[in-house]
């Protein structure tokens, strides 16, 4: 017999959600899908490198703001996947995302391309049935399907919604009978005794040019919108641009309200893989019990007479004495506490701390660049201590400071530094000193990352004050 040839497959990563309830760990400029939260890779990794194993797989294409555009890339890069980053000017829900990248396949790879459509921050334990899950739908949306994933309940969950299985669509899927809104609890209990039921993962496989008519039938607008933001879009480096007044235009809406719900090609296929939206802290109760009380921790972490507690340290010793059921989370300049039953409302606080505008909303304690990263060690009136490390061949800025100075000492590695005129190499345990008002340059001429200790004087210390004269980054500011 002839072999098959598996579908040309469309990765679709969307990677712009701010993880706002995994808050000290996630932040706004380094959400959760670039944190290594189940193993050694990131969940966008993860998902990256789960979706690469796909028959049929072309190189996936990221979606996700402009802040985050080296950080996505560069992860790629670490694991080795190829891939687009494509560029929202604004999040504008679901929908237009779903929109503009089944165009962007019919653009790139042809009309009958297979999409598939995945958040970036979402763990699946089970990646063999993932992969038969996904099989099952691709050979639906072949036959003109939208298809959605089914996720199979494990408890009465009330923060998702639920869909529920119709008529069978031999071999593997159903028609979808009904879109559930959260429930709850009571009505979760009895969808889950029924059967039937499944909680809506956010997944989606369509061919491109199904899913393009579809919508173009029932948002005639967001359609051509998205078709004008990705015609008008433009080439920033490895990245692609979308129109920024086009995709505004689009309307903010989820692909379920756009188009499953009102669509008659809606399928549903079921997946038991061990899927997690990793939603909130209580995720960290899939790690396996340290002791016999219940207690489940990551990091240096000592507890006493205590019972069925999550706790993660990441930067110092943390200890819990004579307290159960509870969340503890540790950062570098932040700590978490909380109850299991209040982990939903860790969101408030990272409201209350953009309402006071505080960078503990926004900054990680390790702020990532396309260069490397640094992170604060110490700081005081007119002073800061930072250590920066600058990847293999990586360069910043030629850039000017209006009111500071600073000293660099050389801890690993080589750096070539400008500094006005002059052009210089420092070695391990050797320092130079940039006047305040001089153009400079640090770079990493080696072939191993760079790591100096920066010491910062003067009347401001902002980020904001650097002047940009030359980036190979396109950046002006940032």
């Amino acid at each position: 017999m002839p072999e098959t040839t598996a579908p040309r497959l469309l990765p679709v990563l969307l990677a712009g959600g701010s993880g706002t309830r995994l808050w000290p760990l996630s932040r706004e400029l380094y959400p959760k899908q670039f944190l290594n939260l189940v193993d050694e890779h990131s969940l966008l990794q993860n998902t990256a490198l789960r979706a690469a194993a796909l028959p049929g797989a072309l190189p996936a294409l990221v979606i996700c703001g402009d802040q985050h555009r080296f950080i996505a890339a560069e992860q790629l890069r670490q694991v080795g996947v190829q891939g687009c980053v494509l560029l929202e000017p604004e999040g504008r829900n679901t929908a237009p995302a779903a929109a503009v990248a089944a165009l962007h396949a019919i653009q790139r790879h042809g009309p009958e391309t297979l999409v598939f459509l995945m958040a970036a921050d979402h763990a699946i334990r089970d990646s063999a049935a993932f992969a038969a899950a996904v099989e099952h739908a691709a050979a639906l949306a072949m036959q003109g399907r939208i298809v959605t994933f089914g996720i199979q309940p494990t408890h009465p969950e009330t923060g998702f919604g639920y869909l529920q299985a119709g008529d069978a669509l031999p071999p593997h899927g159903h028609a979808v009978a009904r879109f559930i809104e959260k429930p709850p609890l009571a009505t979760a209990q009895d969808l889950l005794a029924r059967g039937g039921h499944y909680w809506n993962g956010g997944m989606f496989l369509f061919r491109a040019d199904v899913f393009i008519d579809e919508l173009t039938r029932l948002e005639p607008a967001m359609a051509q919108q998205a078709r004008a933001a990705l015609e008008g879009g433009k080439s920033d480096l490895d990245f692609v641009r979308l129109d920024a007044p086009s995709f505004r235009a689009c309307r903010n809406e989820s692909i379920d309200y756009a188009v499953m719900e009102k669509t008659a090609l809606a399928a549903l296929v079921p997946l038991d893989a061990g899927w997690d939206d990793v939603g909130s802290w209580t995720y960290l109760d899939k790690l396996p019990q340290c002791d016999a009380r219940g207690n489940r921790l990551r990091g240096d972490v000592l507890v006493e007479d205590a019972d069925n507690n999550l706790v993660q340290a990441t930067s110092r010793l943390v200890s819990l004495v004579g307290v159960r059921d509870h969340i503890v989370v540790e950062t570098g300049d932040a700590v978490l506490v909380t109850t299991r039953e209040r982990a939903q409302d860790v969101r408030k606080i990272v409201q209350q701390l953009k309402g006071s505008n505080r960078t503990e909303a926004v900054l990680h304690p390790r702020v990532y660049r396309p260069w490397g990263w640094y992170e604060g060690i110490s700081s005081g009136e007119r002073f800061q201590v930072k250590r920066i490390q600058v990847g293999p061949g990586q360069k910043l800025s030629l850039q000017m400071h209006h009111h500071r100075a600073e000293h660099w000492i050389v801890v690993k590695g080589t750096a070539r530094v400008t500094c006005e005129d002059r052009e210089f190499l420092l070695g391990e345990n050797e320092s130079t000193y940039i006047p305040l008002g001089h153009k400079h340059r640090l770079e990493n001429p080696g072939a191993i990352p760079l790591e100096i200790i920066e010491v910062q004087s003067g009347g401001y210390l902002g980020e904001d004050d650097i002047v940009r004269f030359e980036d190979v980054y396109g950046r002006s500011s940032g």
